[in-house]
């Protein structure tokens, strides 16, 4: 049985319903959302609203149409950054960013000459909320977030900034890559001015999904032009949500499938996926810490992290280990910097990787098992 522990990078499997729903629409519908009158493209339209409605839900939102669909969280991120930041602004970010943010804001940086600053985190990839209160100046005109770290798991103090950045007028974009479907996100609460969300990770969809809440009045400009099937015959891109951001064919039969993955979703509750999840990441801190030779980076506590868990064992590269791992023992894990090579600065694994494993739903402790009988016997 091969053994998957890579679900930061994308869950697997996925529920049954959710590839249905992909097959019964391309099979027997296949048509464009907002691009005809008649009855199939009218379902059409309903699947998409209906999943812009029960995403909204699941966050405590309750504005469908400021619901925006994308291809993935990365793209959401070009979206948002790229539509709301000038010449000369200042930005706030994490020492923790993926590339999704951080090679958009440094691509920013050199084609708009904006500056950022970096709030710095302890070597568990902790943030202290006043530490970005000092970095605030006359010219910030955005504050972005990971919600938790895709390399140690760290989960960030979200509603304490956002209730900062909501005092200094300031709007607060989460990246909810490896938050949304794995931790209760409640836009309200949290103080989420926009929040970024991608569909094949832990919303259990699939991929070439995603998009991001805008639970705000701040403008973000369109940064793509092109046919939104109404005001055709109006020359400029309109300016009124949904359709201002999404140009082009919406990809219909991946929302269906995410539709059915967020109904799942409901159902199951987000507090017990939560609940499930915490219980296995304590289970495998305590594993992984009986293997010889192991390092293990970031907090090392189930309370505070997704269930995401860094490691390195020593005098052998993450990468060999690897490929030991799925070749002799059928088990898939990640190796190298995970796309995120500020977060490896800071746990000092810039220059050699890690070793990751990420759990999910479906994944047992018996999983876990079989990964510490397979490193004790490398």
């Amino acid at each position: 049985m091969k053994i998957y522990l890579d679900n930061a990078a994308t869950s697997f499997p996925k529920p049954k319903k959710v590839s249905e729903a992909v097959y019964d629409f391309m099979t027997n519908n296949g048509t464009s959302s907002g691009r005809g009158a008649y009855q199939k493209a009218m379902e059409s339209d309903f699947i998409v609203y209906e999943c812009r409605k029960l995403i909204g839900e699941l966050f405590n939102f309750n504005n469908p149409k400021n619901v925006i669909f994308t291809s993935n969280v990365t793209e959401s991120i070009n979206m948002v950054l790229r539509g709301m930041l000038k010449e000369n602004d200042h930005v706030i970010t994490s020492s923790l960013e993926h590339n999704a943010v951080w090679r958009t804001l440094k691509t920013l940086e050199k084609e708009k000459n904006i500056e950022i600053s970096k709030v710095k985190c302890d070597q568990h990839g902790f943030t202290k909320p006043e530490d970005v209160k000092a970095l605030i100046n006359n010219n910030t005109k955005l504050i972005i977030f990971t919600g938790a770290s895709n390399v140690i798991g760290t989960i960030q103090p979200i509603e304490e900034i956002g209730k900062i950045a909501r005092e200094n007028k300031i709007p607060f974009v989460v990246d909810g890559a490896q938050l949304c479907g794995a931790y209760p996100v409640d836009v309200k609460k949290d103080n989420i001015d926009i929040l970024t969300f991608t569909g094949h990770k832990s919303l259990l969809g699939p991929m070439g999904t995603g998009g991001f809440i805008i639970n705000c009045d701040y403008n973000i400009d369109p940064i793509k032009s092109g046919g939104t099937g109404g005001d055709s015959a109006y020359e400029y891109q309109v300016d009124y949500y949904p359709n201002k951001l999404e140009t082009g064919t919406l990809n219909v039969s991946g929302i269906c499938g995410l539709r059915e993955a967020i109904k799942y979703l409901k159902k199951e509750k987000i507090e017990n996926i939560y609940e499930k999840e915490k219980s296995l990441t304590e289970y495998a801190l305590k594993s992984l810490s009986q293997v010889q030779n192991i390092e293990i980076y970031g907090p090392k506590d189930s309370e505070k992290i997704t269930p995401v868990i860094s490691f390195n064992i020593k005098n052998k590269r993450a990468e060999e280990v690897a490929h030991t791992l799925d070749n002799k023992y059928d088990i898939m894990v990640r190796a190298g910097l995970h796309c995120a090579p500020c977060a490896h600065e800071i746990i000092g694994t810039k220059e050699i990787g890690t070793l990751r494993v990420s759990m999910g739903y479906f994944t047992e402790k018996e999983h876990i098992d079989k990964l510490v009988y397979a490193l004790n016997n490398l």
